[in-house]
């Protein structure tokens, strides 16, 4: 007989043995005569996984902080809570055991079940006595995590292969959570022998045995035929899993690359904590993917090629990336340097020439931007009803006059923004969509722009490009910052907390006077009105501001990159910071007087309106003055609050905000509502008539003299007023042309 035991006879001498060979001792009292003895690797593996589970059962229990066991103690708690789980940082691990800590890290897939077990046999030493013997201990999961600087998903390569790594990314896509054996019981439909199989974890599966393994009194196979095996569910093991898809930060996406993204495995209590959009930070065994390929092929489908996935042994949304900041993420260095900016009475002045200082005035487009960018303060009443602070900004102008440039600046200046196009955006890109996975046939969750951007600024331009299905579909999104989703068995609610910054175009190309706003953009008043602030850009052909204009570009392409324009005040980097800080630290609220100054503001700009539209109303506000525009004001109020660190805001802000709305949403809303003393409607028809009038008298490619074509149509009763106005028009749409110095009007079609 081989006995593998050494407690049942003394070790040979040590001038018998030798590590690779086995040695042969006789005793006496034995019938047989003889007993061998083998000094076999096994034992020496089953002595190192001992060690193993005896250190970290030792760091769970003896691991100090202060007077406290925090492992301990927090294993006692979950578990009384029904939730058997336990979350190690490890960092801890590795000041305690720094070679507990490198096994776990170089070998994790082989470490983390030992320490579960040590979780166990610790949790099993807390209830002895306090549970019935016979009740089965239940299993503990060991969540990892880590302060660790994270590896960027550009950086994986085979080198981390089954390598314990620390990746950070954004939700992309989310699978509904499904049931994975981890051990399948087998029962044999001839001799009904039962086995158990016990199947890898993530995504990798198990291989049946094709034949029985049971044997006769002989020695021999029983014949129970081929595949005999079936399974018994009911005696099987099961676990919870989830697969996600998560993608690059956009700060950390290269200009001109499309961003990488890597799919993970979540188990067990680690199921259901995430949702689309969420920025995450996570611990996990990079592996490979199991697949079936051709034989005799290296390719995309042969077996030699796998696809990489993360199976994730800890995760958490992560902070101090993405927009969303904590206390610990501020040094007080910075929070001494952001509180004295902020105490300067020039730094509003600063911040404004800081937002996009390449770009030519429009100081009060830069105020909004800056507004936006900090946004003012929500609010949550009572936990039913929430009023959104994020500021919504709309910038409708000609070509050529730097909303796209805006756009851009704001992207780079945010912690998390995504920009996107209208004609490049479909509904479901810009809110969420259910897609079927085309290898698990599984219903999965993905969020589109406004999820990725939620704490952030969402970034559409060319507005007026999307189609009118398109634009319905953000209504929730931008006043509830709420995507509903009901599809495919799927019903759920996503957060879109993010401001939308818009860019657009007239409908013709050029901003008309004689229209209004609705006329111009084509837009439904239920869009325009979610807007808070909305800005008419035009192109005025004024000599003085077309020279300033030119010099200024000028002198940008002269320096380049040198050139002081480039950067403001503040640098990209701090700007950044300050917003995240602002932003994080500081909730303002409207003061008493405020409130009251503000009261009376909004009760003055609905009757000037109301007074303009005429006495029949025939000149209706493009865009409604109503309670949405009395929140705007508020929401301006408080973030012009936010920018100074300012905990109230007062008076001095409601006049500032007030000011702002009139030079914005205002004005755009009375564009064509009064025209040097007159309504739209007489001003209208009066241009009508002038520009029929001038077609009746020149045809095409004829000259006249531009004076006395006014004064013949003043001569037939309209006003030099009108006259002028249609000409302006039709020079804009390329009817009419000026030549001589602007002396001759010349019809070109």
């Amino acid at each position: 007989r081989l006995l593998s035991s050494r407690a049942l006879l003394p070790p040979p001498p040590r001038s018998d043995r030798h590590p690779s060979s086995s040695a042969t001792l006789t005793m006496s009292g034995y019938d047989e005569g003889q007993v061998f003895w083998s000094d076999q690797q096994l034992s020496d593996k089953t002595q190192n996984v001992q060690g193993l589970v005896q250190a970290f059962k030792k760091f769970i229990r003896e691991f100090p902080a202060g007077l406290e066991f925090p492992y301990r103690d927090q294993l006692r708690k979950n578990t009384a809570m029904h939730e058997h789980r336990l979350e190690v940082n490890l960092d801890d691990l590795n000041s305690f055991d720094q070679e507990s800590y490198t096994q776990v890290h170089d070998r994790p897939a082989e470490m983390l079940p030992h320490f579960e077990a040590a979780a166990k046999e610790v949790y099993a030493g807390m209830v002895v006595g306090k549970r019935d013997d016979d009740a089965p201990i239940p299993d503990i999961q060991v969540i990892l995590t880590t302060t660790s600087e994270p590896t960027g998903m550009r950086d994986l390569a085979a080198k981390h292969y089954s390598k314990l790594v620390h990746v950070q990314g954004i939700v992309i896509q989310a699978g509904k959570p499904t049931v994975k054996a981890t051990a399948i019981m087998l029962q044999c439909k001839s001799c009904k022998i039962t086995k158990e199989v016990y199947v890898k974890p993530g995504l990798e599966g198990c291989v049946f045995p094709r034949v029985c393994d049971n044997r006769s009194a002989d020695g021999s196979r029983n014949d129970c035929g081929l595949d005999p095996y079936n399974i018994i569910a009911e005696k099987s093991t099961y676990v919870d899993i989830q697969k996600l898809k998560i993608q690059e930060l956009p700060e950390q996406v290269p200009t001109g690359e499309m961003p990488r993204h890597i799919v993970v495995t979540l188990d067990r209590h680690l199921v259901g904590r995430i949702m689309p959009g969420a920025v995450i930070s996570a611990s996990g065994i990079y592996t490979i993917q199991a697949g079936a390929g051709k034989p005799g092929k290296l390719g995309a489908n042969s077996g030699a090629v796998r696809q990489p996935y993360l199976r994730v042994v800890g995760i958490s949304e992560a902070t101090g990336v993405g927009g969303r900041m904590t206390d610990t993420d501020f040094t007080a260095e910075e929070e001494g340097k952001f509180n004295q900016m902020a105490s300067d009475p020039d730094f509003f002045a600063k911040m404004q020439r800081s937002i996009a200082p390449s770009i030519f005035g429009h100081d009060d487009i830069r105020t909004a931007l800056a507004l936006s960018m900090f946004g003012g303060q929500s609010k949550d009443v009572n936990g039913k009803h929430r009023i959104r602070g994020d500021i919504n900004v709309l910038l409708l102008g000609d070509p050529g006059t730097a909303k796209s440039q805006f756009l851009k600046y704001v992207e780079k200046s945010m912690s998390r923004a995504v920009f996107t196009t209208g004609k490049g955006a479909s509904a479901v890109g810009l809110t969420a969509g259910v897609h079927k996975d085309p290898i698990t046939r599984e219903w999965t969750l993905e969020g589109g722009a406004l999820v990725l951007a939620d704490t952030g600024v969402c970034l559409i331009d060319e507005f007026d490009k999307m189609s009118d299905q398109d634009r319905t579909s953000i209504h929730e999104a931008m006043e509830q910052q709420t995507i509903s989703i009901a599809k495919a068995g799927i019903t759920t609610v996503l957060n879109t907390r993010t401001s939308v910054l818009a860019a657009a175009n007239p409908t013709f190309g050029r901003y008309d006077d004689m229209k209004s706003a609705v006329d111009n953009i084509d837009f439904q008043t239920t869009i325009l009105s979610r807007f808070d602030m909305i800005f008419i850009i035009r192109d005025t052909r004024e000599e003085e501001r077309d020279k300033r204009i030119a010099r200024h570009v000028m002198g940008l392409h002269a320096a380049g990159a040198n050139s002081p324009m480039v950067e403001g005040e503040i640098d990209l980097e701090t700007l950044r910071r300050y917003v995240c800080y602002a932003r994080h630290k500081c909730k303002p609220r409207l003061s008493a007087a405020g409130a009251k100054r503000l009261q009376d503001e909004y009760i003055r700009i609905r009757q000037r309106l109301a007074q303009a539209g005429g006495p029949n109303g025939d000149a209706a506000p493009a865009i409604p003055i109503t309670v949405r525009q009395l929140e705007a004001i508020i929401r301006i109020s408080e973030s012009l609050a936010k920018i100074t660190l300012s905990p109230i805001a007062t008076e001095r802000h409601v006049e500032e905000a007030v000011q702002l709305f009139k030079e914005s949403t205002e004005d755009a809303a009375s564009r064509g509502l009064m025209q040097d003393g007159m309504t739209s409607g007489q001003m209208l028809k009066d241009v009508q008539r002038s520009e029929e009038m001038i077609r009746g008298k020149l045809g095409i490619g004829m000259w006249v003299p531009e004076r006395s074509l006014v004064a013949d149509l003043a001569s037939k009763g309209v006003s030099e007023t009108a006259a002028r106005r249609a000409m302006s028009i039709m020079l804009q749409r390329q009817e009419l042309e000026l030549r001589s110095q602007g002396k001759y009007v010349c019809r070109k079609r």
